[in-house]
């Protein structure tokens, strides 16, 4: 089995080098590295070049502005039977390419989506690692057991080549790529299996500026993608987990604004109770993922609550009633990071 790497890469100078070391020094070393620079304006050429022994890199005519041109552009080079998307702000656990490996044997795998753990740097960064934990051993694992993973992450996924080139095209109509994959490969039933021991480290945003866009396009293109792939909910299991996702989500959101002003005592109780519930998720996430940080994490993340409801309701509002896609890809800020 042939597996190959595929990297986009767009003015990412301060976490470049210790994304490519991470993927050199896999226990089950890649057949192919292949990573596209974005027309990028910073050092990351020089740094690409630095490596040119090792892996292979080839740069767009002009920067496309978004992920999924870049992709689409690195899919020409790839020759793997299998193929691993990451990102360029991301390092991989040294066995990710064994675990990708091992899940592939089953020839009735069309994909594989993998643990993705946020790099540790402030309260922000906090608040994203507690949401992975709740959302990837809680939710994802039942996801796993019912046949129906969501969203395969952009930073830790593995594809089947043949499969992804016949029944994927790239559409450049949403701003999350990954969630557009994963709809077409459950449209034709092909089997998504999630494997947390594939574990990848990635850079979120570090300010609340970077936070709140970088939600904006995961909203957005969560409306996007729902809209677009209205078919899938005929499935059952679907259906109950979109409408968990989504309806829930527009009914939640907006009870947490409208409760204040009918009845602001109603509203200190739930916000007591939500802390309540977050506190007990914490100290299970604090053993869970062994890091004590997240006992503390409970009361930035009841705040980050309102944040997120209020991005939410903006982009159903823009993307689903007043129908305003938006299309631009927004890239957070880096932050310097070192080798794992």
């Amino acid at each position: 089995m042939k597996i190959s790497l595929l990297v986009p890469c767009f003015n990412e100078e301060k976490a470049l080098e210790a994304c490519i070391n991470s993927c050199l020094n896999q226990t089950r070393q890649f057949d192919e590295l292949v990573f596209v620079d974005d027309s990028s304006t910073d050092r990351t050429p020089e740094i690409l070049a630095r490596y040119a022994d090792k892996i292979i890199v080839r740069r767009t005519l002009k920067n496309s502005g978004n992920k999924s041109h870049a992709q689409e552009f690195g899919m020409q080079f790839i020759n793997g039977d299998i193929f691993v998307t990451t990102d360029a702000d991301t390092m991989l656990e040294r066995n990710f390419a064994r675990e990708i490996e091992k899940d592939f044997q089953d020839p009735n795998v069309a994909a594989v989506a993998g643990y993705v753990r946020s790099l540790p740097y402030n309260w922000l960064t906090l608040c994203r690692a507690f949401d992975y934990v709740v959302g990837q051993d809680l939710h994802k694992l039942a996801q796993g057991y019912m046949n129906y993973i969501f969203v395969m992450p952009g930073a830790a996924s593995a594809f089947r080549t043949e499969i992804f080139r016949r029944e994927i095209t790239f559409d450049h109509d949403t701003i999350t790529e990954d969630l557009d994959f994963t709809y077409k490969l459950h449209r034709k039933n092909f089997k998504i299996i999630y494997n947390r021991q594939a574990i990848s480290y990635t850079q979120d945003p570090t300010t609340l500026k970077s936070y709140i866009n970088q939600m904006r396009r995961w909203y957005g293109g969560g409306w996007q993608n729902l809209m677009k792939h209205l078919g899938v909910i005929s499935h059952p299991v679907r259906a109950l987990e979109l409408s968990l996702i989504y309806i829930e989500g527009v009914v939640f959101s907006a009870m947490i604004f409208i409760i204040p002003v009918l009845n602001p005592w109603l509203a200190l109780k739930f916000i007591i109770g939500y802390l309540a519930v977050a506190i007990l998720f914490g100290i299970w996430a604090a053993w869970k993922a062994e890091r004590l940080a997240f006992l503390l994490v409970p009361f930035p993340h009841t705040l980050l609550v309102f944040v997120n409801a209020a991005i939410f309701l903006e982009q159903f509002f823009k993307e689903v009633v007043l129908r305003r896609k938006n299309l631009i890809w927004f890239k957070p800020e880096r932050v310097q990071i070192k080798n794992i």
